[in-house]
């Protein structure tokens, strides 16, 4: 059964309650005042950097560094919250020093809460997403504007150097690995060029081609055997033909000549078999030699082929290194400084004031209806009326005599008067001894 229904029975319930709900309020005043004196001025200062595209097209001088500029802003941001960046720069501009209770980790705690980084996106180009960064703002919040300026700053000028060093790193990472990876293939074709000069070295593979060249030599060779072969056996055909009748001078000299053309062609047959022979015989082991050589020529290409994709990639690093060596590429630049702040981001000392002031009001209502809801008694005739559905005939009043109230000034009055008396008490025993 609960006592406020109407209006009026707001209006008795504040009569009744005046005293606590005075009271609350004032401390609740009192508290408040407090708060508002006792809590510092938020100030707060802004720097906003923009993220400036290559000034040469990507396609005519393409970039060595991957990855869209919100994942490189990422990492760049999570360097700088991270403990040694934070406090690092508390010590270089004395941050918190008023705050001697706090700890070097609640100071960096509280710093990394008082900064925020926001990026804002590129407008897309067609339907993708290409992660871009158009803009990002670096805010601080301290109790003193000098000091938000100068962190604000400082955030920026580090996101700054970051993004620059990590590019010209990355860049000067690329090159270098490339460079060594076409040192490292030069060096490949070289060793397998000597060990091929080598290899043909052992096999008297002087010449490229040749075994071809052996397979023509031994055909030649066969045809002039063959030819060699018939000069024999005509110069054999002409020594029996020698005209008997001659004179015996004019036959002996004549088989003589023919003796010694035969002898000449006889030699010339050996040693063309010989060389003939020799030949052969090295053909026997070509087999093998011929897949080894084919295993050089496939190595040898692959090095080559591979020498040119790595020579065409190391011009392309040296190109964006360059770019990034004479600030052509992606850069960060300052498009809007952090000024010092002329007025607090936080409430004003009177706003803070009266918002606790009206707490404590509603506090001190809250409280006086939890009092009327513990004691739910009927005071009135239409109290009377609604809860019990009963009209009551007659109001008596409440006729006891009430106790008068000793207010504070009743009671400083009784304390002069027994003091009075007191005294009068102790010189009349004094004049009576």
């Amino acid at each position: 059964m609960g006592p406020i229904y109407t209006f009026d029975d707001i209006i008795d319930m504040l009569r009744r309650r005046a005293g606590v709900i005075i009271l609350i309020t004032l401390l609740g005043c009192i508290a408040s005042v407090y708060w508002a004196l006792s809590t510092p001025h938020v100030y707060q200062s802004s720097e906003v950097i923009q993220i400036e595209q290559p000034k040469i097209a990507n396609d005519l001088a393409p970039s060595t560094v991957e990855g869209s500029s919100a994942r490189r802003l990422q990492l760049i941001e999570q360097q700088l919250m991270a403990r040694g960046t934070l406090v690092d720069i508390i010590q270089r501009f004395d941050l918190y020093d008023d705050l001697t209770a706090l700890r070097m980790s609640e100071k960096v705690d509280l710093l990394r809460r008082s900064v925020t980084i926001t990026g804002v996106a590129a407008p897309r180009e067609g339907f993708g997403d290409d992660g871009t960064i158009s803009v990002m703002t670096f805010t601080a919040e301290m109790d003193n504007p000098a000091d938000a300026q100068a962190v604000a700053r400082e955030f920026a000028d580090r996101t700054r150097q970051m993004s620059a060093a990590q590019r010209q790193s990355q860049t000067q990472e690329t090159l270098e690995f490339f460079q060594r990876q076409e040192q490292n293939l030069i060096r490949d074709i070289s060793e397998l060029e000597a060990e091929l000069a080598d290899y043909r070295a052992e096999n008297d593979l002087s010449l490229e081609g040749s075994l071809q060249f052996r397979r023509g030599e031994i055909s030649s060779l066969n045809d002039a055997l063959l030819e060699l072969d018939r000069e024999i056996i005509a110069t054999r055909l002409a020594r029996d033909r020698v005209n008997p009748d001659a004179r015996a001078a004019t036959i002996a000299r004549e088989q003589a000549e023919l003796d010694a053309t035969l002898e000449s062609l006889t030699t010339q047959r050996d040693l063309l078999q010989e060389q003939r022979e020799s030949l052969t015989a090295s053909l026997q082991t070509s087999p093998e030699v011929e897949r080894e050589l084919a295993r050089f020529d496939r190595r040898l290409t692959q090095l080559q082929d591979q020498l040119e994709v790595i020579t065409a990639r190391r011009n392309e690093a040296e190109v964006g290194f360059s770019l990034e060596s004479d600030q052509r590429g992606e850069k960060l630049i300052t498009l809007e400084q952090a000024e010092l702040p002329d007025y607090p981001v936080s409430l004003s000392r009177k706003k803070r004031a009266a918002i606790g002031g009206m707490g404590s009001f509603a506090l001190a209502l809250i409280v006086a209806f939890l009092l009327e809801l513990r004691r739910p008694v009927i005071r009135s005739s239409r109290q009377m009326t609604r809860e019990t559905g009963l009209i009551p005939v007659v109001s008596i009043p409440d006729l006891s005599p009430r106790e008068k109230r000793r207010t504070l000034g009743k009671v400083w009055q009784e304390r002069l008067k027994a003091g009075k008396e007191g005294r009068a008490a102790r010189m009349a025993r004094k004049q009576k001894s």
